[in-house]
């Protein structure tokens, strides 16, 4: 008998919120037509992530499933390091890490070099924030960070809760 007994909603949860994240994340870029910096590009990996974590928590037995879920919050806690980096480099507190966020370094002597050394896509700068609701200054980066953040205490929550009824069957 597992000692675990979280149970398996904890990682369809994982599941459902990766999901709701890349899928909020495409209707912005898709459907609204607002193009992602590298920054931005860079805070879907944790999503990504999180749902094959949540694949396999919700897949594997016990002890394993809870390996898979604290992975989960250390994935969230990545979010919310690259989405406070990213709120950082946009309110101008330091420069981006990434050198894709820079003006495009265009080289040669000849307005055909000059082109040619262009990138084929222009690229967002990582320090222009993208407001989705006019008037309310916060940014896509910001509200990624606060989703990631509801995510985690809810993945806390449920290792807590988990935690608690093992104790209640051992007593």
């Amino acid at each position: 008998m597992s000692r675990d007994r979280t149970g398996w909603m904890p990682g369809v949860l994982m599941i459902l919120a990766g999901g709701m994240a890349l899928a909020f994340a495409w209707w912005v870029e898709r459907g609204l037509g607002i193009t992602p910096c590298e920054l931005c590009l860079l805070e879907r990996w944790p999503w990504r992530i999180l749902i094959v974590a949540g694949v396999a928590a919700a897949v594997l037995p016990g002890a394993l499933r809870r390996v898979f879920l604290w992975c989960g919050v250390l994935l969230m806690l990545g979010s919310i390091g690259l989405a406070v980096c990213h709120a950082g480099v946009e309110w101008g507190w330091w420069p981006s890490p990434l050198p894709a966020c820079h003006a495009p370094h265009v080289t040669g002597r000849t307005m055909a070099e000059r082109l040619a050394s262009m990138p084929v896509r222009p690229q967002k700068p990582c320090d222009w924030p993208t407001y989705l609701v006019p008037g309310v200054p916060v940014s896509m980066a910001v509200i990624g960070g606060l989703y990631a953040l509801v995510v985690l205490v809810g993945l806390l929550g449920s290792l807590r809760s988990g935690q608690r009824q093992t104790r209640r069957i051992f007593r």
